[in-house]
């Protein structure tokens, strides 16, 4: 079987695209020495001439225009090919598969989902929600991108998938104005016997409140748990009791929910983290997330 140099190939195909020798040499960052020996090479190879003379410049001969017309199918097909390995979709948008894990809130994983719609690339956003594990299981089966979590990947996993620390945010209480008002000016004392909305225990937010309320010696009275972080917002908007959310979404969520900003627990802070199969990410929309996500978010 006789073997087609794909090298020179590409050398023949990217003088045909700029029309001479040296405008190639120009874009190929070579001598145009070097292209006249690979185009040599291509025709001893093929045992067909590719060029005639015509004036002080050279012409595709008829098979020429026939090698030129199967490069660029050639290398059309390879742009395909690496478009697919990539996410994008042959002649689509670039596909993003997300897995957002089913504690993490609705409106953090928006924020880090926001910066994928402005690119210059369409992207098509796919997003599915659950539990770590099996997101993570998705994930190391390629059916993720990538997944969003407030946890890095447990250790205990045998998965062959990478955590990366997008950044964390301040956690603070809100609550409608007249809790807010009530509460506000004697905080954190305030705190006892007080209404408060909370996620469930399987969240690290959550285990984060508890250890903070003993060691503070405060008991709020805890009127309701959730794992949806939507209806805890919208309880909390009806002013049945204060909640907790993080700080880089706060004025989205006192805008949205008609609440105010009670006060800040510095001593807790949510983190959140980029899921990937990948060591050192490589799919373009996850890292303008990253890229995003440590301008808006604080980070170590």
């Amino acid at each position: 079987m006789s073997w087609l140099n794909y090298h020179h190939l590409q050398y023949f195909w990217v003088v045909c695209q700029e029309g001479s020798v040296a405008r190639a040499s120009e874009k190929l960052h070579v001598t145009p020495a070097t292209i006249s020996i690979q185009l040599r090479d291509l025709e001893r190879s093929l045992g067909v001439k590719l060029f005639r003379k015509s004036g002080r410049g050279l012409a595709l001969t008829d098979v020429g225009q026939s090698v030129q017309q199967y490069a660029s199918d050639i290398f059309s097909t390879g742009q395909e090919l690496m478009d697919m390995v990539s996410g994008r979709p042959v002649g689509g948008p670039m596909a993003l598969r997300v897995g957002i894990k089913d504690v993490m809130p609705k409106l953090v994983a928006y924020q880090l989902l926001e910066p994928t719609l402005r690119m210059s690339t369409e992207v098509r956003l796919s997003c599915h929600e659950g539990d770590a594990a099996n997101l993570i299981s998705d994930l190391a089966v390629h059916k993720l991108d990538v997944v969003l979590s407030d946890t890095p990947i447990d250790p205990s996993m045998k998965v062959r998938a990478y955590s990366h620390l997008l950044g964390e945010s301040e956690i603070v209480l809100v609550g409608s104005k007249a809790l807010a008002k009530k509460i506000k000016n004697d905080f954190p004392e305030s705190l006892e016997g007080c209404p408060i909305l909370l996620p469930m225990r399987n969240s690290v937010l959550r285990r984060s409140l508890d250890s903070w309320f003993e060691v503070n010696e405060f008991r709020p009275k805890i009127i309701g748990e959730f794992e949806d972080s939507a209806m805890l917002k919208i309880m909390g908007k009806a002013g049945v009791g204060v909640f907790p959310v993080a700080k880089a979404i706060l004025k989205d969520v006192e805008s949205m929910y008609d609440v105010e900003f009670i006060a800040a627990i510095p001593e807790i802070t949510e983190k959140y983290y980029a899921l990937s199969v990948e060591r050192k990410v490589t799919h373009p929309a996850v890292l303008a997330i990253s890229e995003v996500a440590r301008k808006k978010l604080r980070s170590r």
